[in-house]
């Protein structure tokens, strides 16, 4: 099969729609389940390229949640530490893990909001824990290389039978020029076969140039999910996970100030505020997220109001005030960011110094390039120059 019919493009009103092979080749995918649609193929085509670096970069099963052709998270597969499992619900169910499974609760927990009603990418074959967790959580569909029988089962009952699932030839090289057609005319460019690996971080630049094993792994974690985010793009990473992801920006600030936000986030749930909060009984995992995004806010009673929180927690939760906030904030380090483009100014350093970034990897190349690496030196972070744009459109 060299085309396959689509519904419709990216709205109601786009049609015809199909992918389709140009040289009259075979598909390197198989739809095992449901009837993926254009965003869901843009998402799963990128999530799959993204996963399979993550491996090869790493070592290890890789996972990826993709939300409108971006990454809303990213992982291999490390181990769960306690309060991880706690903050992304995943103590809610009787699951084992294996280090797939892990990967993808990692890459689906750290942004949840973000996550909801994403697709899927996975670097191995999935399997009966992966799929588990797959089956309690709300998502579109899946692509991976392959499924073992009853992984298979438990995704086709997803969604009333309608979970999207694909398989994708692990062997697939795609042609090393491709085209996209804009306005009826037609872009060509190379592949971007750049290859992100500990080498890519040598050129440091800054007075500290202290980096760990790894750090770097997380640091190619963080170029290589910049690799398929929409530009303008940053990324914190730490311990294996993306736990911050600006995209699609056209002031770098604003990517470093809105991934910034979602790694504070992301740690604030680990602090005894959150973890000591009680919900009701049947609160759904969703309507949790949404009130902890609603709590760790600058003032939860005025937003959920009385009648709201009475509903969600079996018991009225203090205010976490901003001084609480501060100061669980500054017990964050060892976090590392990666940029797809230079800092313009060294305001972006002074932002992700405040959420616990240590580790920083960018292109360099700005006129201020200086004001920048003397920022980092103030606060001891070490940076390292890659020389490499990655701007992805």
């Amino acid at each position: 099969m060299n085309e396959l019919e689509l519904k419709y493009g990216c709205n109601p009103n786009q049609k015809p729609s199909r992918i389709y092979m140009s040289d009259g080749s075979g598909l390197p995918i198989r739809v095992l389940n449901g009837k993926p649609g254009y965003i869901n193929f843009l998402d799963a085509f990128n999530g799959w390229q993204l996963v399979t670096e993550l491996k090869k970069a790493s070592g290890l099963p890789a996972a990826a949640s993709f939300k409108h052709v971006s990454p809303a998270g990213a992982a291999i597969g490390l181990p769960l530490n306690d309060t991880e499992r706690q903050i992304y619900w995943a103590n809610d169910y009787d699951i084992s893990y294996s280090p797939l499974a892990s990967a993808y609760v990692r890459a689906r927990g750290a942004d949840r909001m973000s996550s909801f009603g994403d697709f899927i990418a996975l670097s191995d074959i999935c399997d009966v824990p992966t799929a588990q967790f797959i089956q309690h959580e709300v998502s579109d569909g899946v692509i991976a290389p392959g499924y073992e029988p009853q992984a298979l089962e438990i995704l086709k009952g997803k969604k009333r039978g309608t979970y999207n699932v694909i398989e994708i030839d692990p062997s697939y090289v795609p042609a090393p020029v491709e085209h996209k057609d804009v306005f009826g005319i037609t872009f060509e460019q190379g592949r971007n076969e750049l290859n992100i690996d500990s080498s890519f971080f040598n050129n440091i630049v800054t007075e500290n140039k202290n980096l760990p094993d790894a750090a770097k792994i997380d640091l190619a974690i963080a170029m290589i999910t910049l690799k398929y985010t929409q530009s303008n793009s940053v990324c914190y990473v730490k311990g294996g996970q993306a736990i911050g992801i600006g995209a699609g920006q056209q002031s770098r600030i604003h990517c470093t100030r809105l991934a910034g936000t979602k790694a504070d986030n992301w740690y604030l749930r680990q602090s005894p505020q959150v973890l000591g909060l009680q919900f009701q009984d049947n609160i759904k995992r969703a309507d949790r997220d949404n009130a902890i995004d609603l709590y760790i806010g600058e003032d939860y009673m005025d937003v959920l109001g009385e009648d709201v929180w009475e509903h969600t927690f079996k018991v009225k939760p203090p205010v976490f005030t901003a001084e609480e906030k501060r100061e669980w904030l500054s017990g964050n380090s060892g976090v590392t960011l990666g940029s797809d483009a230079f800092f313009p100014f060294s305001d972006n350093i002074e932002r992700a110094y405040r959420s616990g970034v240590t580790y920083v990897a960018q292109p360099g190349g700005s006129k201020r390039d200086q004001d920048v690496i003397n920022a980092c030196n103030a606060h001891n972070i070490v940076m390292a120059f890659t020389g490499i744009r990655l701007f992805h459109h």
